[in-house]
């Protein structure tokens, strides 16, 4: 599928060393009236409309997924629209073994032909023995997933999530394409106005299969020393940093802050 040239390349690559602050308001403007564009356009759209949208007109796209409890929909809507999209998996090194095996079956399954599986290249010599996740689980976040993903997205004009209105109260309004403020790339949402039971629904039709966690009790699936089994009526992210304050792993922000955004995907 063609992307179009007109959309211009992520903010940081997009204006010139010394480029002044009028410069880069000029541009965040610009992006910001392409996103209300794409909106208005799409706003009546299924999912997979908006996914073709996005690729063709939103420039250069990926996927970024972590291949969780709810990942395959998103990753079955995107083969069937264009299997040559890149597909961004953030391995941490820290997974579960479960989830390794089932990223490899369901990229073989979807036919997805341009998987990119990215490690930190830190971490052997900051986290050698694996521990930083006991004593800075945010520093861990930063060194194993989010200073990975910054680097694999460089290039790209924006990225598809899998995040959803239902998820969380900041998420109401969500909108199919947003403006990533601190980045200046395109955040494409395919699946804002999908509810839990849409997302069960659509795997069932299409025989999509479950990650093998979800049967044991892991509703939200992350790292395999940060994440804990949920027991019935627990929220879904109760065994996500489990009796600490942290909630995010840092990938989704907003006004330059970490918030609970739910699973990337």
């Amino acid at each position: 599928m063609q992307h179009n040239p007109s959309f211009a390349s992520p903010l940081s690559e997009n204006i010139p060393a010394g480029g002044t602050p009028d410069a880069r308001d000029r541009y965040v403007q610009a992006l910001t009236n392409k996103v209300a564009a794409l909106n208005a356009k799409y706003r009546h759209h299924s999912a997979t409309d908006v996914i073709a949208g996005a690729l063709s007109q939103a420039g250069a796209i990926a996927l970024v997924s972590s291949f969780g409890a709810e990942s395959v929909a998103l990753l079955h809507l995107v083969s069937v629209t264009d299997n040559t999209t890149p597909v961004i998996f953030i391995d941490t090194e820290l997974l579960f073994t479960q989830t390794l095996v089932y990223q490899q079956e369901i990229a073989e399954k979807l036919g997805l032909r341009n998987v990119r599986i990215l490690r930190s290249t830190d971490a052997q010599v900051i986290d050698p023995d694996r521990t930083l996740h006991k004593s800075n689980p945010d520093a861990c976040c930063t060194l194993r997933k989010t200073r990975p993903l910054s680097t694999a997205l460089s290039g790209f004009d924006g990225w598809i999530t899998g995040r959803k209105r239902f998820q969380s109260g900041s998420r109401a309004a969500l909108e199919f394409f947003e403006v990533e403020d601190t980045t200046g790339r395109i955040k494409i949402n395919p699946l804002a106005h999908w509810g839990a039971q849409d997302v069960r629904t659509y795997m069932d039709e299409n025989r999509l299969p479950r990650h093998p966690l979800v049967a044991q009790g892991y509703p939200s699936i992350g790292c395999a020393p940060c994440t804990s089994p949920v027991t019935a009526g627990e929220d879904p992210r109760a065994g996500r940093w489990r009796d600490q304050p942290k909630e995010e792993c840092g990938i989704h922000l907003v006004n330059g802050k970490m918030v609970r955004t739910g699973a990337t995907t």
